[in-house]
């Protein structure tokens, strides 16, 4: 009877925990819910706020023509954007915080890799992740209604698994079928759903909520590599991965970075025009590009061509 009341009594504090566990985690879904649905109702309720002016009265006079510059070679404001940042004294603070993080970690790692690791193996390294990542763009073309983009992107990854070693090289690019991004921040672009207000994530950089929502949430749902590791408890592969995927794309992309923070007199502004008129650009896959190639602030691909002009910002001398 002892033995058979001990067993018991661990039953019950074992099925306790369990309710208490259950709970704190129903709770903490309804926290974020909760705040996620705020911001998005504060975002596309917020009218479009610009604090430019606040900027230009900590200039010195002897900076006029400074500004001016700026006003010309950084799109930071486009007519049709309106800034739409009420937010702004929070992102750029967030902003700074991610600048330091690149300062100590991303900046010196990425230009390691760069520098100490062939051309070959990196290329190879990306093929092989954008390979990974097919199941997303593909699943984003269907849901877009491009079903011609889809084939092709049914073709590229039958061709690179196989013919490539599993995505390692792409054969598909030499043989004419380029590669294209998409996720559901860009099906919700496609259907019209605006981008609403301008945001800056730690560590993750420029984003709004349609594309929070789309690239955040939605898309890790059309990942069956990454819901296969969730379903066996492989978290520790699936963080993995996405910190390999996250220093790859930054490698890739460091030196445009660093150019842009160079040549503008206001980095953060800059930063944000680009990251929407390459948005802009991809919803519309490139049909209606008005502007000269701009970096991928995305931290997608890895440029073909490190020397191309940047959009609003001059080449540095």
């Amino acid at each position: 009877m002892v033995a058979r009341n001990t067993i018991d009594l661990k039953r019950v504090g074992k099925l306790n925990g369990l309710r208490v566990m259950i709970n704190i985690k129903n709770k903490t879904l309804n926290w974020f819910g909760a705040v996620l649905l705020a911001a998005l109702a504060v975002g596309f309720l917020a009218p479009a706020v610009s604090n430019a002016a606040s900027i230009n009265s900590a200039k010195a006079p002897d900076q006029e023509a400074t500004q001016a510059t700026l006003a010309v070679n950084v799109a930071a404001v486009d007519e049709d954007e309106q800034v739409n940042d009420p937010l702004e004294p929070m992102n750029r603070t967030i902003f700074e915080f991610n600048e330091i993080v690149q300062d100590a970690f991303l900046r010196p790692v990425t230009k390691f890799y760069n520098q100490n690791f062939p051309p070959t193996f990196r290329e190879g390294l990306s093929n092989f992740l954008d390979n990974l990542s097919t199941p997303v763009v593909l699943a984003n073309d269907i849901l877009q209604g491009e079903f011609e983009r889809a084939l092709q992107t049914f073709g590229r990854f039958f061709i690179n698994s196989t013919f490539g070693i599993f995505g390692l090289a792409d054969v598909a690019g030499e043989l004419g079928v380029e590669r294209h991004d998409e996720d559901f921040g860009q099906t919700l672009g496609s259907y019209g759903v605006g981008e609403g207000f301008y945001l800056v994530l730690p560590i993750f950089g420029p984003s709004n909520p349609r594309d929070l929502v789309g690239k955040f949430i939605v898309d890790s749902y059309l990942d069956p590599l990454s819901l296969y590791l969730d379903n066996i408890d492989e978290d520790e592969l699936n963080i993995a991965r996405s910190v390999v995927e996250g220093l790859d794309e930054y490698a890739g992309i460091v030196d445009e970075l660093d150019q842009v923070k160079k040549t503008s007199v206001d980095y953060y502004a800059a930063v944000r025009s680009l990251y929407r008129q390459k948005r802009k650009t991809e919803i519309n896959n490139g049909s209606i590009l008005e502007l000269p190639p701009i970096p991928d602030l995305g931290y997608n691909i890895m440029p073909e061509d490190f020397e191309q002009p940047l959009a609003g910002v001059e080449a540095s001398k």
